[in-house]
């Protein structure tokens, strides 16, 4: 006959394997990203000394105020993170706990990983390209347009990218600039018809956007409850669907007429 435990001496002993898996976690790594805002970019303005966006073929206006693409800065596919840094994420708003495949869906080594985005990229430049120049009906083989940025992968560009092409084109339509010389912020891919999609992210990049000096913050509109999770203090959220929503809701911000909201 097994000899009977006392209640504390067996809630000690179940307890143990409890306590060994907390010992394991806190040492073992873990298959999430950490994340935090990342950098901006001005796509009307230069990047390393070269235009973000150069246009031939047509001419093009001087343009006042910026446009800032916004990025997320994410640990590596490779990098350990432990349960104390997972912990400190979620307990920060300057920092968020993601999936680590909902970062890297691709998998792969850093390389694979640098490619694939860097392809996305590209994809989203000429994406962005044709939806401008769709907007605008502009044909393509008479207006040639070259994209620059460095040290930027991902599609989550391709909104302000084509938003900065419709600016130097053809600004507000009425003479103006799209921005009414403010600083403007966003996200959103785009498809060559113009629809802009949803990206990931978007709570970072508003702080990133209020960190470097912008006032309103251009979102997917499927998003817009995210971005306003931790929005700063100043900032003004719009909601956005396709390219011609984007540009008619900076035109009316500029005017002083009615502007969507999230």
């Amino acid at each position: 006959m097994l000899p009977r435990l006392s209640r504390p001496r067996a809630l000690a002993l179940c307890a143990l394997p409890v306590l060994a898996l907390f010992g394991v976690a806190a040492f073992a790594p873990l298959p999430f990203t950490l994340a935090q805002p990342g950098s901006t970019a001005n796509v009307l303005g230069d990047d390393h000394g070269t235009p973000v966006i150069s246009i031939k073929g047509a001419p093009t206006r001087p343009t006042k105020g910026e446009l800032r693409m916004t990025t997320i800065l994410a640990t590596g596919p490779t990098a350990d993170v432990g349960i104390g840094d997972v912990i400190d994420g979620w307990f920060r708003t300057d920092r968020a706990v993601l999936p680590r495949d909902s970062v890297y869906p691709t998998g792969g080594s850093e390389k694979e990983i640098e490619k694939h985005n860097l392809d996305d990229m590209r994809k989203s430049q000429d994406s962005a390209v044709d939806a401008a120049l769709n907007y605008l009906g502009k044909k393509p083989g008479s207006v040639d347009v070259t994209l620059s940025l460095a040290d930027v992968g991902g599609p989550s560009a391709g909104l302000f990218f084509a938003l900065g092409i419709v600016d130097k084109l053809d600004g507000d339509g009425s003479g103006g600039d799209l921005t009414g010389g403010r600083t403007i912020a966003g996200t959103g891919t785009i498809e060559a018809n113009g629809s802009v999609g949803a990206v990931g992210g978007v709570s970072l990049k508003t702080q990133a956007a209020r960190r470097d000096g912008a006032t309103v913050f251009l979102v997917p509109k499927a998003e817009c409850r995210e971005a306003g999770a931790e929005l700063p203090e100043g900032m003004r959220l719009i909601p956005v669907t396709t390219l011609k929503s984007a540009v008619s809701s900076l035109r009316a911000l500029e005017q002083g007429h009615r502007v969507p909201s999230c």
